[in-house]
């Protein structure tokens, strides 16, 4: 009972402290920044990490990104087959008979050919055979290599067009720089929907290789 108390006052005090932009107790997975461009674009090196990830058909789905966040939020509240107890920083409510696992931020969220592809990244003290086992075989656990990326913050609303336009910026900064890209761009998001626009912290990420010989 005592626990339970203790859980809603947690989850209340997260939503409400959310709304301007702060995650309370939610992690981040570590980089390093390694080089600025200007005042709003890293080039941040990522070590090894592990993400809950599912894919969705666009051309299937009424909304495709909320479909996503569902399944893969379904998993984080406990849609796992390990009955065990993780401490969590973030607090999301999960059922007493499943294993419980840190939120972490940021979302990433992947858009490509008709698909949406999301991933929660994983809290960093887990490796891939630590986590428990979806019963979703929807969600799929993958372990990510370490990388370089460019990196452009950006607050407010974010849809195609302004990832769009985000990317378009952040590939003509690079050109100036010793560093090209190497992939996609992706979209990181830091907060909850409730997140007053301006507050919100978004990211357009884009893998990178130096052109120094």
């Amino acid at each position: 009972m005592l626990q339970s108390v203790f859980d809603f006052i947690s989850s209340l005090a997260f939503a409400l402290v959310a709304v301007f932009g702060i995650n309370l107790g939610t992690k981040q997975p570590h980089y390093d920044v390694i080089e600025r461009v200007g005042a709003k674009i890293e080039i941040r090196r990522y070590p090894r990490r592990i993400a809950a990830e599912t894919t969705i058909d666009a051309g299937k789905s009424n909304n495709p990104q909320r479909e996503a966040f569902e399944i893969i939020a379904g998993y984080i509240f406990g849609a796992n087959k390990r009955r065990q107890k993780i401490d969590m920083t973030a607090p999301v409510e999960i059922s007493s008979s499943s294993a419980k696992i840190e939120m972490t931020a940021p979302v990433e969220l992947i858009a490509s050919q008709g698909v949406v592809v999301m991933r929660f990244f994983m809290p960093s003290n887990f490796a891939k055979d630590d986590l428990p086992e979806p019963t979703d075989s929807r969600v799929k656990l993958v372990e990510l290599a370490p990388t370089t990326v460019a990196v452009l913050r950006f607050s407010g609303l974010s849809n195609t067009a302004v990832a769009s336009d985000r990317s378009g910026k952040l590939l003509n900064a690079l050109k100036t720089t010793n560093w090209k890209a190497s992939g996609l761009a992706t979209a990181y998001f830091y907060n909850p929907p409730w997140t007053i626009p301006f507050l919100r912290r978004n990211e357009i990420v884009i893998p990178v290789e130096s052109e120094q010989k």
